[in-house]
This record gives structure tokens, C-alpha cells and sequence, in this order.
């Protein structure tokens, strides 16, 4: 069973170079990751990345981002693919007999598309993959499987490319996410380049020379930087020598400087505090406390930094154990996932989370929530909504995925539509909205009308074709923007409290109109023209004002519909009592003319 290469392999080495196979491998990643946007069709590359890398992503005959290097292009799959046949080549050897089967690990984030990129990786390279499972669940897998207690842990995972946190709970052979967050911009690649930054602005001090524009230079000190990175996390200064980085009229050029770990630290220390907000909102998000973190598991080599080290032992309130290797517990957890598959470990249950809030928009453009983010799966939600008109015989769902208040600020994964819902007054149909997601995160939702039983249904990726850069765009602009969301809402709402009281007001009018006299009529009509009209400016209007002249309007309705209602029974009283004395009289007639045929009788 294999698991994703921290490091590059001799066959990308062999095709691009050292250095850039890793940046190539890294970017692929990336792209993969979907972390590399598209403009009017072409796939460009964030400016601080375009500045190092020394090769081209293009765009494919099919659309797709590929990596341009010596003249020739590679999709991520074929890269993914070079390193996968190195570690098959090695494991073959190993074992003294081909392997076919393999489990590979992603990213948390990684959606179906993406994880179906990696699998075409496996199947250039000869490989079947069986399963392709999230990094942090299988080092929880590796950490997990040899305890017997109960225990919630949380998986620090800071790797080459990308960060990740996940909070888990294991309990019984069960592994369950309660939540993930992290950032896809922020990995070991990051702190080599603050390094080379720095390395490249001393050196220009020294010797008045920039190397910033000569990529040779710049090539030995990424590679410097990097080995003076892995150094100084057990040791607390390292020696950088670069014999002839670059020359001038004058000769040939040096670097020899000394760089200590306190240094480095200062160097990067934005970057590791980087970690802690989605550490917090990880634990947030799982509800629960720091105090309730029963041991913290580090993966990825960077988690090998001292400093990082402390920093999750702040965050946490306790030191991280060191009971897996960090380079190793994925790859573990990943073969003991293809035990499970292959029958010979039981007793182990893997349960995932869906990254974002699902629901559907609602009157006024509102975003209705059926199931939040992180909310284990597979479930099934449920609500009952109905109609926003007089006679709407047709009903459009639309289906979102976000943590906006506002369903257009979210992501639409697909949208259909309810017709043959019988012509009724609004709010009368009663349509039931279900939200159900299997194990494998695919979302099927259909409305069904409980009058009729008409349904109609859609099947929708849970992960909507969303990357995790856009998760997290999604969920900060969620954060930037909640109290303009929430006044955005309370407007609607307001407004929507306005137009259902017009409508009782005059349903009431007509129910009432032998009662009501015409200056009450015209005083009614005037008000209700008067709530109109501030509907119509809602704009100069705040949810405040209108809800206190919605609350003139409604204490004169009620005043006045409690008057005739009042009116109307007595009416209802009096032609009652009316109709029981004209019956009175009548009977009494009837015994004076029989009175009187008896006594002519006799």
C-alpha cells in the first residue's frame, strides 16, 4: 500500500532537474487541490509563485492546467504518475514480487475530481487503487489502532504544500472527523522561500550583488535553504557555504555566512501563527474545548521544527506526542486501510465530514441551512417549506453550499423544479425539502409536495466542485462579512413580515366588507397603500423602520377588525333571534286557527 510522496522521485529528477521536479511535483499538487484559477479559460498562477518557478502551467487541448518543462507539457496525473512508478519499482524489489493494489493518500480536501486525478495517476503507473483516503484520518488510523481508550485527538498536519487540522474522535474501533480546517497556501515550500529571501537580501548587503534574477544562484539557494532548514531543527546554528553563487567583473563570488535557529524562527514566525486560527476554528467548529484534547498528533515533516512544536503546545494546552513518526504515520494509517480492504483487520469504522453548509434559497434570496459544515455523514435532513404566492403551481428548488446568510454569496451546485403543486392560496402547500449524503459524500435532494406526493429529485458532489481555496474564501468572507449578512436578512425578513401582513389586512377587508363602512375602507386601503409604498423604498428604509410602521399598521388593523368582528356577530346574533321569533309567531298562529276549527265543530 502506498501513500503520498513527501519527496520527489528519481524519474521526475531525471526528466526536469533536482529542485524543480519538487516544484514541479508541488505545483501539480496545487493544481490538483484546485488551487490554480482559471481566467476566461487560462490557467494562471498566483504572482508569488510565478515569480519562482521556472516553468509554464498551459492550458491542455481539454481545458485542463497542465506543466510546460524542456519543451514538453505533463498533465499533474503523469507527474503524480513518475513518482508512483519509482515507489512501485521500489516496493516490487522490496518484495520480490509485482504489486498490483494500492491505497493512496490526499489531502482532506481534496473533492471526487480530484481524488479521481490521483487514481488515473495510479492506473499510468500500473497500480490499481482500491481506496484513496484523507492524510490526517490516516494517521489517526496509525495512531489509533493499537489503544483501547476513548479518546478525541487532534491531527496537526504541516506539510511540503499545504497545512491541515483535523479533530477527531476515536471510540471503539470508530474514527470519526468532528471537524478539519487549514490553509493551501502554507507548507515547508513557504519557509524555504522566506529563507532564500533573506539569504538573497544579506548576500546583496555583502556583496552588493542581487542573485535574485539569476535562476542557477537562485536554484543553490533553495537547496541551502532547505538544508539549512531540516538542520537547525536539531541543531541551534548551521553553516551555509556556497562556493562560486555568482560572479562579476571582479571574480568569482561566495556565500559563508552562519544562520541560528532563533533566527530562522523570527524569520517565519508569521508563518507558524498562521496555523493557529484554523487550529481555533477546528476546535470550534468540533465543539469542543482544548482542555478536552486528549493527545496531539503531528504529521509532516515541518512539525519537526522546534518552534512549531511550542506553538501547538500553546495552542492545545498540552505537548504534542511523539507515539508516530510524522514522516511515517500516513503511510501507516494507509496500510492498515488496505488491511481493512483486504479483509485482515476488522473492527474499524472511518467516518467523514462534509466541509460546508447545504440548503436551499428561500423567499428573498435567503439562504436556508438542512445540514451545516462539518456535520457527519452519511445523514439525512429534512424541512418543510412552502410557497411564496397566490397560485404558484410550480415550485424551483435551488441548491446551495456555503456559509453566507445570502444564498448568491454562495456556491449553486445545481437547482430543479417542482411543478404540479395544485393552485392555492400562499403558505398552504406543504413541501417537504430532503437532503440526504451517503458515506462516499455524493448528495441526492429532492422536494416532494405532501398534498399530491409529486417529487422530483437531483444528485449533487457534495463538495460541488469547490476547492478548498474556495472553502476557505467562502467561510472567511462569511466571518468578514456577518453583521452586513445579518442586516441584509433582517431586511428581508422585515420585509417579508410587511408583505404577509398586507396580505392578511386585505383577505380580512374582503372577508369583512359588509361590516366595515367606506371611511373605514378608504382609511384601510390608505394605510395598506401607505405600507406599500415604504416597501417600495426599502432602500432609504432600515428593518427598524419598517418594522415599527408595520407595527402602526397592524395595531389599527387588529383595533378595527376586532370592531367588526365585534359588529359581525351581533349582526349573526340579531337575525338569529330574528328567525326564532318569525318561527315564534308563525306557530302561534297555526294553534289559534286549529282553536278555531274545533269550536265550529261543535
Amino acid at each position: 500500500m502506498f501513500t503520498s510522496a513527501r519527496h520527489t522521485s528519481r524519474s521526475l529528477k531525471k526528466t526536469f532537474g533536482t529542485h524543480q521536479a519538487r516544484m514541479i511535483s508541488n505545483i501539480c499538487k496545487k493544481i490538483l487541490a484546485g488551487e490554480i484559477k482559471s481566467k476566461s479559460g487560462l490557467y494562471l498562477l498566483p504572482s508569488r509563485l510565478r515569480e519562482t518557478v521556472p516553468y509554464k502551467i498551459v492550458r491542455a487541448n481539454n481545458g485542463d492546467a497542465w506543466v510546460e518543462a524542456h519543451g514538453k507539457t505533463y498533465s499533474p496525473s503523469q507527474i503524480g504518475a513518475f513518482v508512483l512508478m519509482k515507489m512501485k519499482e521500489t516496493a516490487d524489489n522490496y518484495l520480490g514480487q509485482p504489486v498490483k493494489n494500492a491505497v493512496v493518500t490526499v489531502p482532506a480536501y481534496f473533492n471526487d475530481s480530484q481524488r479521481q486525478a490521483t487514481k488515473d495517476a495510479g492506473q499510468i503507473s500500473g497500480l490499481n487503487v482500491l481506496r484513496v483516503i484523507n492524510e490526517p484520518t490516516a494517521a489517526a488510523l496509525a495512531y489509533g489502532m493499537d489503544k483501547t481508550g476513548d479518546k478525541i485527538i487532534a491531527v496537526y498536519d504541516l506539510g511540503g504544500g499545504t497545512f491541515d487540522i483535523s479533530i477527531l474522535e476515536i471510540q471503539k474501533g470508530v474514527f470519526e472527523v468532528k471537524s478539519t480546517n487549514g490553509d493551501t497556501f502554507l507548507g515547508g515550500e513557504d519557509f524555504d522561500n522566506v529563507l532564500v529571501s533573506y539569504l538573497a537580501k544579506e548576500f546583496q548587503k555583502d556583496q552588493g550583488i542581487d542573485v535574485t534574477k539569476d535562476n542557477m544562484a537562485m536554484q543553490r539557494l533553495r537547496e541551502a535553504a532547505e538544508k539549512a532548514k531540516i538542520e537547525l531543527s536539531s541543531s541551534l546554528q548551521t553553516d551555509i557555504n556556497l562556493p562560486y553563487l555568482t560572479m562579476d567583473a571582479g571574480g568569482p563570488k561566495h556565500m559563508n555566512m552562519k544562520l541560528s535557529r532563533a533566527k530562522f524562527e523570527s524569520l517565519v514566525d508569521d508563518l507558524i501563527k498562521r496555523t493557529v486560527g484554523p487550529c481555533n476554528k477546528a476546535l470550534q467548529d468540533a465543539e469542543i474545548k482544548k482542555s478536552d484534547i486528549g493527545d496531539v498528533l503531528l504529521v509532516g515533516g515541518m512539525t519537526r521544527m522546534p518552534k512549531v512544536q511550542q506553538v501547538v503546545q500553546e495552542v492545545f494546552g498540552r505537548a504534542p506526542g511523539k507515539s508516530v513518526n510524522p514522516d511515517e504515520a500516513v503511510a501507516m494509517g494507509a496500510a492498515i486501510q488496505g488491511g481493512v480492504l483486504a479483509g485482515d483487520v476488522t473492527d474499524v469504522l472511518l467516518l467523514d465530514v462534509t466541509p460546508l453548509s447545504l440548503g436551499i434559497e428561500t423567499l428573498g434570496g435567503v439562504f436556508s441551512r438542512l445540514i451545516t459544515r462539518n456535520t457527519t455523514i452519511p445523514t439525512k435532513k429534512s424541512q418543510v417549506y412552502s410557497t411564496a404566492a397566490d397560485g404558484q403551481t410550480s415550485v424551483e428548488i435551488k441548491v446551495f453550499q456555503g456559509e453566507r446568510e445570502m444564498a448568491k454569496d454562495n456556491k449553486l451546485l445545481g437547482q430543479f423544479m417542482l411543478s404540479g403543486v395544485p393552485p392555492m392560496p400562499r403558505g398552504v402547500p406543504q413541501i417537504e425539502v430532503v437532503f440526504d449524503i451517503d458515506a462516499n459524500g455524493i448528495v441526492n435532494v429532492s422536494a416532494r409536495d405532501q398534498g399530491t406526493g409529486k417529487e422530483q429529485q437531483i444528485v449533487i458532489q457534495s463538495s460541488g466542485g469547490l476547492s478548498k481555496d474556495e472553502i476557505e474564501n467562502m467561510v472567511r468572507n462569511a466571518e468578514k462579512y456577518a453583521e452586513e449578512d445579518a442586516q441584509r436578512k433582517d431586511m428581508i425578513e422585515a420585509v417579508n413580515a410587511a408583505e404577509t401582513m398586507i396580505h392578511d389586512a386585505e383577505a380580512k377587508m374582503n372577508d369583512f366588507k359588509e361590516q366595515l363602512d367606506q371611511d373605514q375602507s378608504d382609511q384601510m386601503r390608505k394605510d395598506i397603500a401607505a405600507m406599500r409604498e415604504v416597501i417600495a423604498n426599502k432602500d432609504s428604509e432600515t428593518p427598524e423602520s419598517i418594522r415599527t410602521k408595520l407595527n402602526e399598521l397592524q395595531q389599527s388593523t387588529l383595533k378595527l377588525f376586532e370592531m367588526t368582528y365585534k359588529k359581525k356577530m351581533a349582526q349573526d346574533q340579531q337575525n338569529q333571534q330574528q328567525q326564532g321569533g318569525s318561527s315564534d309567531s308563525s306557530s302561534s298562529d297555526t294553534t289559534d286557527e286549529q282553536k278555531e276549527k274545533e269550536e265550529k265543530k261543535n
